[in-house]
């Protein structure tokens, strides 16, 4: 689900980038209001957390792969609008600093997976679970919140992309940017999603949230004074096993580079062609240089960590000023 650069149009990027402004501005008020400048450990582990499972790839058949997206779990644990700041922020760092995502689509992809899936995944597993005990009644409610959260997402961005042929065509009538209509993205996304990664989705945030619940109850509703010794060590054991991701070969539908598109379709939209690309991050594809693919993911991973627990902790100390 994440959109690269060259697939969304500059109006359709500006106009959800805009969407998500007083959405960015609303959750920081909100998450100044009930958290405290020394609970930010917890917040930024959380999403570090988050961005780590993002890395986990899981294959599909016909060659694609997908990975969790950690929205409805990031809510469940934060609420939805410390989710929207925890996603956002990994998002963002994910593009810039490994073209993990567009830089230009970064308003679109927070949209999707920060704003769309924290809110459902939030409401689907509170109407869900209030008034329910029982380890059958959370489990159920955090699988629902997974799963109906990340279709909703897939949806989304199945939308924006198969808009594009018809709001966005040179003279000749061809696509500008993503090529494929509606017709084809919403099943070519939506399936998969609902016969597959919804699942996933859904077992991922039920196990964490159970486990949870299990340790420490009150994780779930209210942030904790700082972030506990498991939380860290959670965060390391995942970012060393992050090279199973590797496993799973093939590009997840609609996230082709310039290149792979035109070997699937015989052609660049000329709009892609122009913005397609153009920021691939500062360690495009989680490598580095001079590193294996296994120690590159392994680096990359605990990068990512450290600048995604560096950023909260920024966001989080300009805002209280």
């Amino acid at each position: 689900m994440h959109i690269p650069d060259g697939y969304l149009s500059p109006k359709t990027c500006g106009v959800l980038f805009a969407a998500m402004v007083p959405v960015w501005y609303l959750a920081l008020r909100r998450v100044e209001r009930t958290l405290d400048v020394e609970r930010l450990p917890f917040l930024a582990f959380s999403a570090a957390f988050v961005f780590v499972m993002m890395m986990f790839n899981f294959p599909l058949p016909g060659g694609t792969t997908g990975h969790v997206a950690g929205g409805a779990l990031a809510a469940i644990v934060l609420g939805p609008w410390a989710g929207v700041v925890a996603m956002s922020i990994a998002l963002f760092l994910q593009a810039v600093l490994f073209g993990d995502g567009g830089v230009t689509a970064f308003g679109a992809n927070s949209f999707n997976m920060a704003f769309v899936m924290s809110f459902t995944g939030y409401y689907v597993y509170r109407t869900l679970h209030r008034g329910r005990d029982g380890t059958r009644w959370l489990w159920a409610a955090s699988f629902a919140a997974g799963y109906v959260s990340v279709n909703l997402a897939a949806l989304a961005a199945a939308i924006e992309l198969g808009l594009q042929p018809s709001i966005a065509q040179s003279t000749t009538g061809a696509p500008l940017y993503a090529p494929y209509p509606l017709s084809v993205t919403v099943p070519a996304v939506l399936v998969p999603h609902l016969l597959f990664f919804g699942p996933v989705e859904g077992v991922a945030t039920a196990l964490v949230v159970s486990f949870l619940a299990r340790t420490n109850a009150d994780l779930l509703y209210r942030p904790a004074e700082a972030a506990p010794r498991p939380m860290w060590a959670v965060v390391v054991v995942m970012a060393l096993l992050t090279p199973l991701g590797l496993l799973a070969s093939g590009t997840a539908w609609g996230e082709w580079s310039v290149d792979e598109l035109q070997l699937i379709t015989g052609f660049i939209p000329e709009g892609m062609a122009r913005l397609g690309g153009w920021w691939d991050g500062l360690m495009p594809g989680y490598t580095v240089s001079g590193m294996g693919p296994s120690l590159s993911y392994i680096v990359s991973a605990f990068i990512g960590s450290a600048a995604v627990v560096a950023g909260i902790y920024l966001v989080g100390k300009v805002w209280h000023r």
